[in-house]
């Protein structure tokens, strides 16, 4: 397959300079590319995979084993005076539904079972061993899978210990991820292990989206003419990368430029050490790709761009970005040493100091104090929101900001599921307890052996087994292990928009809840969708996505006022409902109404709220309904509603985990 040449793609500094970087310095620790779709992220990617030198590996070793730098460990060794042959440095794709096993290897089935032996069979992380591991779509991949990347991409070393198996090898990779944040986001703390990232986007100027049009049709009209056409700049580029790499053995970290590391970063209030020893590795790689003895200010402006930006997030709700004016103004401050001459290559391929580009501004929270939140029913509208009347659909809508988020209580489906692996409702999932068998089946998992074992042992005197012979094994035998864990589920936010719950400033507490609902869906690694309803109709605003930002987004920007038509919201519900049932009927759903249960538009609104709410009672869909009536005259209309769609029923003030423990605690005083 033709690969598009990586000195042809037109735009994309930043990624073009944190791949080079990492590339240069497999320590930095990979790349995540954060960008919009359409993007060039897997081409890129790919490309990078064609300038990098050939490596050399000892002939016959499945781990790729240097034979000019041997490793004692290796498990296919000891290796005696190998002989040595040189291939390309390899590019490992790893697929979104890759198991643990595809991931760091596991037991050689055949080989047991046949043969009685017990052999490893090496994964993707010993083919990536000097070179590639190319994950698209990170944001996707199961946590504890993200978790063994990042471990053996940092450590150089992966180590199995499952199945009668115990092996470490090397696994000396450049990791890089590519993700789009819509589809969700990676926690914080997966974030931080990955050593720069880059946000990419499309360029907005004309001219240049004409280049990158022009380049594109240019080689799927003609790929073998358009790659000979970059053929000496690709050549050049990977001269290029093996010289910063033979290079950076001597590029000098000096006390005043290592000081200067630490007072940026903590400047920047990023947390642990890593962005410190991320930022020095990527510094010493941007001066050695520059030809330069010295660590200048220019090498450290380049990493902390790429190395610190998302290490400053505090919580999902965050943008990741860098006040590069503060880091401007931290550089000026520190004299810088007379840098050494450049070695005098010339740049090739994107540029690999690009212009600063804006960063996108810090997602506000919109807080209130603590003052305007003690009675939130007694203060006066905010002088952001209008304050509609009740009985006009076309009233002008106003937004009001949101209160503290906070720890939500856990509420899950009821029963056991079949979905994802998450953190909320019960399942028989991938990871968790073994708590049976089934039989094999032709389907993928993970061996029971004892089960196994027990199915075999009736059958080996009609199989002749003889009684110092080992255990006969038939396919038939075969038992899978069943596991339950937790599942992710599909958390549908129905919020009431209308008037009544602007006019009593009741919208403040209820996007807080809202807010803090999603943050625990984020946590527990759910899918989120959100309806409104105000005014004659309902609204879809952010149909079921992994993008919790998104919809925390939306929630934030959300315009209050009118009639209450909660019916209608009932009815969005159920046909979305529907057809994410469809699209994904693993998934079970969590319908969450936050509302004060009345209802204003239409004839008969509150007879036909509760008989909309009687049909999704009978679909079995797990609900709950936050109810936000406040003040000494509640009428209890959403508890009503809750009857009808059997659904629990909760207050706002009953949905913070403080809360409940706080209750909990007074009773058992009492």
């Amino acid at each position: 397959m033709r690969t598009f040449p990586f000195s042809a793609v037109v735009g994309s500094e930043d990624m073009a300079l944190a791949l080079i970087l990492t590339t240069v310095s497999p320590e930095v620790g990979g790349v995540l590319v954060r960008g919009e779709k359409g993007t060039a992220k897997t081409t890129m990617v790919r490309a990078l995979a064609q300038v990098l030198p050939s490596i050399a590996v000892a002939e016959g070793c499945r781990f790729s084993c240097d034979p000019f730098d041997l490793d004692p460990t290796c498990p296919d060794g000891p290796h005696d005076h190998p002989a040595a042959r040189s291939r390309p440095a390899r590019l490992v794709e790893l697929p979104v539904g890759a198991t643990e096993d595809r991931v760091i290897g596991s037991l050689d089935l055949r080989q047991a079972l046949g043969v009685g032996q017990v052999v490893y069979e090496p994964g993707l992380l010993a083919a990536a061993h000097r070179g590639i591991l190319y994950v698209d779509e990170v944001n996707l991949l199961h946590d504890h899978l993200v978790d063994l990347l990042l471990d053996a991409a940092a450590m150089g070393r992966s180590t199995v210990e499952r199945d009668g198996v115990s092996v470490a090898h090397a696994a000396r990779l450049i990791l890089i991820g590519t993700m789009n944040p819509e589809e969700g986001e990676l926690r914080p703390q997966l974030l931080d292990r990955f050593g720069l990232t880059v946000e990419i986007t499309a360029p907005r100027d004309p001219g240049l989206r004409a280049e990158v049009v022009r380049r594109r049709m240019a080689f799927d009209r003609d790929p073998a003419s358009f790659i000979t056409a970059y053929a000496a700049d690709e050549q050049a580029l990977r001269i290029r990368i093996s010289t910063a790499r033979s290079h950076l053995p001597s590029v000098r970290l000096d006390d005043q430029q290592l000081a200067t590391i630490a007072k940026v970063c903590a400047a920047f209030d990023v947390d642990g050490m890593r962005a410190d020893i991320v930022t020095a590795r990527a510094a010493a790689a941007h001066a050695a790709w520059h030809g330069r003895s010295d660590i200048t200010k220019s090498d450290i402006r380049a990493a902390a761009r790429l190395a610190l930006p998302h290490r400053r997030r505090r919580n999902p709700f965050d943008a990741p970005g860098l006040d590069e004016e503060l880091l401007d103004q931290l550089l000026d401050e520190e004299p810088d040493p007379e840098p050494s001459p450049p070695d005098g290559s010339p740049p090739v391929g994107p540029s690999p100091n690009p212009e600063p580009s804006q960063q996108q501004p810090q997602l506000g929270n919109g807080h209130s104090t603590d003052s305007q939140r003690k009675d939130p029913e007694l203060q006066p509208a905010d002088a952001r929101a209008s304050r509609p009347a009740e009985n006009d659909g076309r009233a002008t809508a106003g937004i009001v900001s949101a209160g503290d988020t906070y720890r939500t209580r856990l509420f899950t489906a009821p029963g056991i599921g079949v979905g994802e692996a998450g953190r909320r409702s019960r399942a028989l999932t991938s990871t968790g307890r073994t708590v049976g068998a089934i039989t094999a089946n032709h389907e993928s998992g993970r061996l029971h052996l004892t089960a196994t074992i027990r199915a075999a042992a009736p059958h080996q005197a009609s199989r002749g087994r003889k009684p110092d012979e080992r255990l006969r094994l038939a396919t038939p035998d075969l038992r899978l292990a069943v596991r339950e864990g937790r599942e992710s589920n599909l958390v549908l936010l129905v919020v009431d928009a209308s008037g009544s719950m602007a006019a009593r400033r009741r919208m403040e507490a209820v996007k807080a809840t809202a807010l803090s609902l999603l943050l625990d869906a984020y946590q527990r690694r759910d899918k989120v969708g959100l309806i409104t309803f105000r005014g004659t109709d309902a609204t879809l605003a952010l149909p079921p996505t992994s993008s919790i930002d998104t919809a925390a987004r939306r929630l934030e920007d959300l315009p209050t006022g009118g009639r209450t038509p909660l019916a209608e919201g009932l009815l969005c519900a159920a046909a979305t409902l529907r057809l994410e049932r469809i699209r994904d009927p693993r998934r079970r759903p969590l319908l969450v109404l936050v509302t004060d249960g009345r209802a204003t538009h239409g004839p008969d609104a509150v007879g036909r709220s509760r008989l909309v709410a009687d049909q999704l009672r009978r679909t079995c869909v797990a609900s709950l309904v936050i109810d936000c009536e406040s003040g000494r005259m509640s009428l209890g209309l959403a508890h009503r509603l809750s009857v009808h769609l059997g659904a629990q029923h909760v207050t706002v003030d009953e949905v913070g985990a403080d809360q409940l423990v706080h209750a909990v605690r007074q009773g058992r005083a009492a």
